[in-house]
């Protein structure tokens, strides 16, 4: 099962990645990081096919994909 790890600290809530993940696995999450924005999170693990689209989206560069 693909995995995404997305590093919190560095996100910046630039919701790139939310709307262009053609499976819309990932949310926003309910907490704040230490620089005051709102990370992304995976929302249903089970609907990521690993495409690799946040990823490749991320401004931060702080989304991996693991396949």
């Amino acid at each position: 099962m693909p995995k995404v790890k997305v590093d919190a600290e560095r996100c910046k809530q630039c919701m790139l990645c939310v709307e262009f993940c053609p499976r819309g696995v990932l949310k926003v999450s309910d907490e704040t990081n230490s620089r005051g924005f709102y990370p992304v999170e995976m929302d249903d693990e089970s609907k990521c096919t690993g495409c690799g689209v946040c990823g490749l989206v991320c401004p931060s560069v702080c989304i991996e994909v693991y396949r």
